[in-house]
This record gives C-alpha cells, structure tokens and sequence, in this order.
C-alpha cells in the first residue's frame, strides 16, 4: 500500500492533509452550490439525483436506484414518496413479480428534465475548470470510490 510521499510523519494527521476532509469539505461545498439550482425546480439534492438516474433510464426497480445511488430502502422510500407526491414519478408493482417496485417518470418528471439541462452547466461554471478536467476528475473519484470499496482496511 502506497504511503503519503510527505516526508515527516507527524504532519499527516494535520487537517489539511486529510483526503477524507478535502473530500467532505468538497462535497458540502457542492451541495451548497446545488441547492439554488434546484430550489427552482422543486428537488433536494438527494430528488435530483434519483431524477437524474431515471432520466438515464425510465421503468427501473427501487432496487436499482438504491444501487446506482449507494442508498437503503429506509432513506430511499420516503425520498420517492415525496417524488410521486410531487407528480414526477409513479411507484408501481411488477406484473412479473409483486416484490419489485418499478419506478416511472409521469409527463411532469420528464418535462422536468429540459429545465434541468441547465444545472450542470452551472456547476461546470461555478467550478473554474474545463470540462475535460471536470471528467478528468469524476473519473479519478469514481476510481477512487471503487478501490475503497475493494480495499481491507487495516487497524491502525
């Protein structure tokens, strides 16, 4: 396992050498600057997100979203209750096999998609960088993502 190349030590428990905080303080700073996108279209974060997956595909399982999203039924249902509540999808049992819930857009939900074009246009604005650096970047956590999923902690 590769070590921090810092040569003293006792600096990698500083703050600002943390991966986990750059990640953590990054992301809080992305929902921040997400939140004034997607007040005008009606969706939390966690909405726009399961939109964003159904955009990609309509007629999916709950179970795939939960997988695409990284997210449990128990914080998954009620995100969807309140989705079907607002008119932009219907939950409804698989006629093949009563356990599955499918997932499908209504006309509002996919309208909701042309206005929502705009909202990575802005993130790719608000974040200074090209957007070949931008999939540089997604491509590098994405990475990161699975080969942490992949790894064995060790104690410390």
């Amino acid at each position: 396992m590769a070590r921090p190349s810092t040569p003293d030590r006792s600096t990698w428990l500083q703050l600002d050498h943390q991966l986990c905080f750059a990640l953590y303080s990054a992301s809080l700073a992305m929902t921040k600057l997400y939140k004034p996108l997607l007040d005008p279209l009606g969706l939390t974060y966690p909405q726009y997100l399961v939109m964003l997956v159904l955009w990609e595909g309509d007629g999916v399982t709950v179970s795939h979203i939960g997988e695409r999203l990284a997210l449990d039924s128990g914080t998954l249902t009620p995100l969807l209750k309140r989705l079907e509540g607002a008119g932009l999808l219907q939950r409804l049992r698989d006629s093949a096999d009563e356990r599955r819930v499918l997932l499908r857009l209504t006309a509002a939900g996919r309208t909701l998609k042309t206005r929502a074009v705009a909202v990575p246009e802005a993130v790719a604005c608000a974040s200074g960088c090209a957007l070949d650096e931008l999939a540089a970047l997604t491509t590098r956590l994405q990475a990161l993502r699975l080969q942490i999923q992949n790894s064995t902690p060790r104690a410390a």
